[in-house]
This record gives structure tokens, C-alpha cells and sequence, in this order.
């Protein structure tokens, strides 16, 4: 089989990792794909939402199976648009149709979706210019802090938490009317401030019958102790620690069940992943968000737990062969830590030398923000690698990761020294 990979990512390297294992896989393409995806893969230069060029490509290189990395081609339609034409239709298109992309694409639409099949998430309300005055007067109903959400795609730099009621309106008057995060702030989803713990569960689902793929928990924070800036992500462990059979029930019970039937029940064709960032307040789990694609870095840790067969388990997809696969998942811990430019997530340069590469085990290093340049490795991006490693427990996994990392350099390299902190 020949497969395409869309995306340029550190999640994109891990997939093409995991699927160049398979004996079904004849030969891997990837758009536009990075300098690691490059040493497993054929990069080919385009835009990730050039339908018309996909297509072309698709045609050329004969291919069976595709997988699509980003949110921005899913929210687009890119399903739909191989569903609708009758030279692409038969191909196996591992994304959701557009409408189920509205879960990631439109928060509003996905809070609607919580409301309607009682899932439990924050208290919230959707506002946009037409009713300023009434947002007014929800936030001064709440206590702070203020969560305030830019209701479409704005590269996750769209939520903002506010101490001071005063600074809530004015940044909500910065949203709305000043269009900080473009058109995807037209309309703010306000809710209530949810204290408690964050994990990432992830399911893998045919829109009628699902897998639960091993959760991870994720570091978005520029700084240590979780401070600073959002990023993409900063590293992730898997499993969770705090995960016990008690707590998975009651995600499976309130959480996933409801989440798959309600998409069921709305008739919204799915094929691929349900990323949903939980939080446990208490000993209760409730929704934060929905993603409609694996995560980023957490990809790096869930799939090099998995031994299946991964080209097997998603080409059977949509087949009755998709339910009797049993997901065969390692008792080895992962973690990642991310590798960032300096300066990020705001300016940072590109065209830095990456050293050291050669002297580790590297089997495991995902390029995220790389291009290849005479057999050398340069910095192209913010996020550059994702180190990761596996051990018996996440502990002593990090201490490999770390390890590896020393022997690493490019100019102003900067990461985190203190991935799971918060569960030590």
C-alpha cells in the first residue's frame, strides 16, 4: 500500500514511524513532511489545504490510505472532498467529515454538542457583538478567573484566563470588535474557571465502533512550573499516573459512550480520532475541549506504546475487521520533551545548525520544525524535535529523554527541565 501523510509535524514523524513498521506498507509520501520525515518517507512540497493538488498527488503515486495530521484540512472538509469525488471515494481517508469537524473547528457548536448529550464540561454562554451588554453582566455573575474563547481555530492561542473583571471586558471588547484572533473570535464562548488536573484521552473511531488509545497528560506552558505562554505543547508522559480503573470508568460512562453516540445520532460521518482534553476536578471528569485529530506532542507518546499493526488497524476501519482487533498496548512508560527555538512560541529564528543527532539512539526523536540541508539537520520552526523515550516507569523514562538531550545543540535550544512535575 502507498500511504500520504498530510502534515509537517513532530505528530506526522511519529505516525510515518509507527506506519513504515507494517509489512502492508509499500511506500510513504509525505505533504510537506520535515527533515526527519524525510529519512522514512518522500517529501513533497504543497500546501496542507491544496485539495486539488492532494488529489493530483493521491492519483500519481496510486495511493490506498491517507492520513491527515492537522486540524485546518479536517475543518476545511478535506473528507468531504474525497467522499464527493468519484476518482478519490474509494480511497481510506483517516479524518472526520467537515460537519464533525465543527467539535474542534466552532466551540460553541461543540459546547452545544456537550449540552445536548449531557456531558459534563464548564458552565458557559456564546457571545458575540450583537449582545456585548449581556456578556457584561454574565462575567460579573461569575468569580474569577475569567475563561474567554475565541470560538474557531486561532493555533491555540485563542483561550485566554483573566484575574480582573474590568481586564475580562476589555479583552472581550479586543476579541470581538478589535478581531485579536481574526475571524475566529467573531463570536467568544465565556465559561466558568475549572480547577483541577488535565489529561488527554484519545479514541480512534469509525463513527460506530471505537478504540480507546492510552491517554497522556501534556505540558503547554513556555516555562517551568507551568508558567509563561502557551505553546504547541512543551512534552508529554504516558500513561497517566493518576488514571486508575475507578476514574476510566467514569470517563468510558459520562464522557466517551455519550461522545461516539451523539455523533451516531447527529449522522456525522467519522474516520479517525477523537482527541478530548479532560480535566478531574475531584474525582470527577469533565470536557474541556474536543480535537478532531491526535495531539501534538502527545502523538509522540501514545503511538510508540501501541504494537499493533498500525496500517492494519486503520486500514480496517470502517470494515467489521475494525472490531476484532485488539489494540495490544506496551505497560512501558513514554515521555517526550520538546525541543523549542529561542524565542518561541513569539519570534524565534530559523536556519539554526543541529548538532548531535548522531551520537544517540535516535529511533525514537521526532523532527518537528526541521528541514535537511547536506546531510545536516536545521532548525525550521518553533517546535524542532520531540526526545522521547520509553522505560518502566515515566520517571525514568524523562532521565533517558534528558539524557539524550544533553548530547543535543543547536543556537538559543531551549525545554523544559521539569516535565512531570506536577505528579512526583
Amino acid at each position: 500500500m502507498n500511504i500520504l501523510v498530510i502534515g509537517s509535524g513532530g505528530r506526522e514523524h511519529a505516525i510515518i514511524n509507527s506506519i513504515s513498521k507494517s509489512n502492508k506498507c509499500s511506500k510513504i509520501f509525505a505533504l510537506p513532511g520535515n527533515g526527519g520525515t524525510e529519512l522514512l518517507a518522500e517529501n513533497l512540497s504543497g500546501d496542507v489545504n491544496d485539495f486539488e493538488l492532494i488529489k493530483k498527488i493521491s492519483l500519481k503515486y496510486k495511493i490506498s490510505l491517507v492520513f491527515v495530521g492537522p486540524e485546518d484540512p479536517i475543518v476545511n472538509g478535506i473528507y468531504d472532498f474525497f467522499k464527493s469525488d468519484p476518482q478519490l471515494k474509494d480511497i481510506n481517508i483517516i479524518a472526520p467529515s467537515k460537519q464533525a469537524g465543527l467539535l474542534e473547528g466552532s466551540k460553541d457548536f461543540a459546547k452545544d454538542f456537550m449540552q445536548k448529550y449531557n456531558i459534563p464540561t464548564a458552565k458557559h454562554k456564546t457571545f458575540s457583538i450583537e449582545n456585548m451588554d449581556e456578556a457584561d453582566k454574565f462575567l460579573e455573575s461569575m468569580s474569577p478567573p475569567y475563561v474567554l474563547k475565541a470560538d474557531g481555530l486561532a493555533a491555540g492561542k485563542g483561550v485566554l484566563i483573566i484575574q480582573d473583571l474590568n481586564e475580562a471586558k476589555t479583552e472581550l471588547r479586543s476579541m470581538i470588535i478589535e478581531k485579536k484572533f481574526g475571524n475566529s473570535s467573531k463570536k467568544v464562548v465565556i465559561e466558568e474557571f475549572l480547577d483541577g488536573i488535565e489529561l488527554s484521552c484519545f479514541v480512534l473511531t469509525d463513527g460506530i465502533n471505537y478504540k480507546v488509545l492510552p491517554f497522556a497528560k501534556d505540558y503547554k506552558k513556555i516555562g517551568e512550573g507551568d508558567s509563561g505562554l502557551n505553546t504547541g505543547g512543551m512534552g508529554a508522559i504516558s500513561p497517566v499516573p493518576f488514571l486508575d480503573d475507578k476514574f476510566l470508568s467514569k470517563i468510558k460512562s459520562k464522557i466517551i459512550i455519550p461522545t461516539v453516540n451523539g455523533i451516531i445520532k447527529e449522522k456525522m460521518p467519522y474516520n479517525g480520532f477523537i482527541f478530548i482534553g479532560l480535566i478531574k476536578v475531584k474525582d470527577e471528569p469533565y470536557v474541556i475541549e474536543y480535537n478532531v485529530r491526535m495531539g501534538d506532542p502527545e502523538t509522540e507518546v501514545v503511538f510508540p506504546r501501541l504494537n499493533n499493526d498500525m496500517l492494519e488497524l486503520l486500514d480496517s476501519m470502517g470494515t467489521p475487521k475494525f472490531n476484532d482487533i485488539k489494540l495490544s498496548i506496551t505497560e512501558n512508560h513514554a515521555a517526550t520533551v520538546i525541543l523549542v527555538s529561542g524565542g518561541y512560541p513569539e519570534s524565534y529564528e530559523k536556519g539554526k545548525t543541529i548538532t548531535g543527532l548522531n551520537d544517540i539512539s535516535n529511533e525514537l526523536i521526532f523532527h518537528a520544525g526541521t528541514i535537511k540541508k547536506d546531510n545536516t539537520f536545521i532548525t525550521n520552526g518553533g517546535r524542532v524535535l520531540a526526545v522521547t523515550s520509553t522505560a518502566k516507569d515515566f520517571k525514568k523514562a524523562l532521565k533517558s529523554s534528558y539524557s539524550k538531550i544533553d548530547k543535543i545543540n543547536f543556537d538559543r535550544m531551549n525545554y523544559r527541565n521539569d516535565i512531570g512535575f506536577d505528579l512526583l
